[in-house]
C-alpha cells in the first residue's frame, strides 16, 4: 500500500491504525469522492475507479468523504473505516432520521454573503453542526463587492463564537481566495457548507476545484440560484481536497446538543446562576437569564436562536431514540421468528 499517494487525499494514523496487523495483500483502500445514482466514485492508489453503488454498500451506509477497505478481487466493500469526523443533519420528511452529508472532514467553510442574505441565526445553525462534526469552523463572507461597510458584518460574525475565524471575500478575485488556502494544504479535506446562491461555486473555483457552473443572483431579494446538485470531492492545486456541498435553504438539527452549547456558551454560562436549577427562564424568581436579557449583557436574538436551536434539536433527539428503540425491537422480533423458524425445521 503505498501511504504516500494515500496520504494525499487525506489518509492519516488515525485510519492506519485500523486496518488489521496481517497487512493488506488481498484488500486496497479507497474514499468515496462521489456518488451519481447507481455509481460511486472512489479515489485510490491508483486514481479513480467507478463501482456500482451495490458493491460500495456491501460494507454499510457510506457517505463522500468516507473510507472503504474494497477485496481487490471484485472492489466489493468488506469495511468501512471509522469515521474522524461527520456532517450530518435530519433527512428531508416527516419521519427523523440522521442523514450523514460528509465524513472524515478537516474543516467546513461556513459561507455566506454580504448582502441580503447575511443571516446571523442561519451562521450559527451550521456552526452547531460543524462543531458536533468535529471539524474546525471557519465563516467565509462573500460578495464583499455588494455591501457597502462588509467589515462590520465580519466583525457581527466572530462575536458568535469565541476564536471564530472569519474571512471577508470577494471570490472572483482569485487573489483573495487565497487566504483560505491556509487550510487547503496537502492532504487537508474542507467543504462548503451554505445557503443556495452564496457563492459556494465561485470559491470551489477561486480555490481551484475545477469549472464548476455559477449563476448569477436575483435582483429582487439578492439570493442566489442553486447550482451544485451533489456532493463531491476535488483536488485542489494547493494539495488539498474539496469537498462542494449543494445549497441548502433549511437545515434541520439532527441531536446536536454539544454544538449547541458550545456556541452559545454564554447562555448556558449566564443560566448556570439561576437561582433555581428548573428555571424555565420565562419570568421566574432569580432568573439570572432573565436579568441579562434586560440589562443588556446577552443579546435577545441570540437567546432566540437558541432556544429554537435547542427546542429543535431536543424535539429530533427524542424521535431518533424512539426510532432506534423501534428499529431494536423490530430486530429482535425478526431474530426470534427466524429461530422459530430453524427449531420448526428441526423438528420435522
Amino acid at each position: 500500500m503505498n501511504n504516500q499517494q494515500l496520504r494525499a487525499i487525506g489518509w492519516k494514523p488515525f485510519f492506519q491504525q485500523q486496518l488489521p496487523p496481517d497487512g493488506m495483500e488481498a484488500a486496497v483502500v479507497a474514499r468515496v469522492s462521489a456518488h451519481h445514482g447507481s455509481q460511486v466514485l472512489l479515489l485510490g492508489e491508483a486514481g479513480e475507479i467507478s463501482v456500482p453503488v451495490q458493491l460500495a454498500e456491501s460494507a454499510g451506509e457510506f457517505a463522500v468523504g468516507d473510507w472503504l477497505v474494497l477485496c481487490a478481487k471484485d472492489n466489493r466493500a468488506v469495511q468501512r473505516l471509522e469515521r474522524q469526523t461527520l456532517l450530518f443533519r435530519k433527512a428531508s420528511g416527516e419521519e427523523v432520521k440522521p442523514q450523514p452529508i460528509a465524513a472524515n472532514l478537516d474543516t467546513i467553510f461556513i459561507v455566506s454573503s454580504c448582502n441580503e442574505d447575511f443571516n446571523l441565526s442561519r451562521i450559527e445553525r451550521y456552526l452547531a453542526l460543524t462543531i458536533q462534526s468535529g471539524a474546525a469552523p471557519v465563516v467565509v463572507l462573500t460578495k464583499a463587492d455588494l455591501c457597502a461597510d462588509p467589515a462590520a458584518l465580519r466583525r457581527k460574525a466572530e462575536q458568535l463564537h469565541v476564536g471564530l475565524l472569519v474571512e471577508t471575500l470577494d471570490a472572483r478575485q482569485s487573489d483573495q481566495a487565497d487566504a483560505l488556502k491556509t487550510w487547503c494544504g496537502p492532504g487537508q479535506t474542507v467543504a462548503l457548507l451554505g445557503s443556495s446562491g452564496v457563492g459556494k461555486s465561485t470559491l470551489a473555483n477561486a480555490l481551484g476545484a475545477g469549472s464548476l457552473t455559477t449563476s448569477e443572483i436575483r435582483d429582487k431579494d439578492g439570493k442566489g440560484r442553486h447550482t451544485t446538485t451533489s456532493r463531491s470531492l476535488h483536488l485542489l492545486p494547493s494539495g488539498g481536497l474539496l469537498m462542494d456541498n449543494p445549497g441548502i435553504r433549511e437545515l434541520q438539527l439532527p441531536a446536536c446538543e454539544d454544538g449547541i452549547m458550545d456556541v452559545f456558551e454564554e447562555v448556558v454560562r449566564i443560566a448556570a446562576d439561576c437561582r433555581f436549577s428548573n428555571c424555565s427562564h420565562d419570568g421566574d424568581a432569580g432568573c439570572a437569564v432573565t436579568a441579562a436579557l434586560e440589562s443588556g449583557e446577552l443579546d435577545r436574538r441570540r437567546y432566540t436562536n437558541f432556544q429554537k436551536l435547542n427546542a429543535e434539536q431536543a424535539h429530533n433527539s427524542r424521535t431518533l431514540a424512539e426510532r432506534h428503540e423501534r428499529d431494536r425491537k423490530l430486530g429482535r422480533m425478526y431474530k426470534s421468528a427466524i429461530n422459530n423458524k430453524r427449531r420448526r425445521r428441526k423438528e420435522q
